[in-house]
């Protein structure tokens, strides 16, 4: 029997068929991997690797992710596994990639707020960590909603095969409340979110900002800087609707991407 907060007893999810499990724990499944397929639709991934978490509703010490060797196009609710505190699969078929833990386990826990965890080395915004003071600069209004929302780690110590990744991503979280982006250097990123569509559209825009802009560098000339002023009144505009906005866009990308039949 599971463990719930404070030793309850929880009845486990495999306990459930698929089809009568917990509503929130189904939509949780199908929403995550949807974000899966969605982020390989856009060229997102990289390989079998790179991976996305959430929290299990109820249960902080739960979390729902993506085993290694399944490919993200062809990701289906039932792929996820399910894995405890100390990233051993609680319930599932599979193994989780090695530094999935160290890097999800630590990111959920330094700030409750973040529930979802998406971890990737999309093509423009891991450019960005590979130059030297790359930074996602104020030259956009889309890059506007990460204003004051982005940490840069500057370490790198190799594959996250320990502890000490998680450990700068948690510290950084806990002693900025506002920050859901991190910029890894010579790595990728990982961007947290109340949800996993909230997660997902700072993804997906996320990209896109830093894409504008190495497009833009890749002119030769200089960015044209935002305004101080201009950049915290189009973010403040911005987070007003972001919310709203993240749970229609994914309902949308959920719609396009639909889950491959079971074989």
């Amino acid at each position: 029997m599971v463990k719930g907060l404070g030793g309850a007893a929880v009845r486990p999810l495999s306990a459930f068929p698929i089809d009568e499990r917990p509503p929130l724990t189904t939509e949780l499944r199908e929403d995550l991997a949807a974000a899966f397929r969605t982020a390989a639709a856009m060229d997102l991934n990289e390989g079998i690797c790179n991976h996305f978490s959430v929290v299990v509703p109820g249960d902080d010490e739960r979390y729902l992710i993506n085993p290694y060797g399944i490919h993200w196009s062809e990701m289906r609710p039932d792929h996820l596994l399910l894995i405890d505190g100390d990233g051993q699969v609680v319930e599932g078929d599979g193994v989780v990639e090695a530094t999935a833990r160290f890097i999800h386990v630590a990111a959920h826990r330094a700030n409750p707020r973040h529930a979802a965890v998406l971890h990737t080395h999309m093509p423009h915004c891991t450019a960005l960590t590979m130059v030297e003071g790359g930074r996602l600069e104020m030259a956009h209004q889309t890059a506007c909603r990460f204003h004051d929302r982005i940490a840069y780690v500057e370490e790198f110590g190799g594959l996250a095969l320990d502890e000490s990744e998680g450990a700068s991503i948690a510290t950084t979280a806990r002693n900025d409340a506002h920050i859901d982006v991190f910029f890894l250097a010579h790595h990728g990123v990982t961007v947290c979110g109340a949800t996993v569509a909230e997660a997902f559209d700072d993804l997906y825009y996320l990209e896109r900002a830093a894409r504008q802009q190495v497009l833009a560098q890749s002119t030769g000339l200089p960015l044209k800087i935002i305004p101080e002023a201009q950049v915290d009144h189009t973010a403040r505009q911005m987070r007003q609707v972001m919310k709203v906005q993240a749970e229609e866009h994914f309902a949308v990308l959920k719609r396009l991407n639909p889950a491959p039949a079971a074989a």
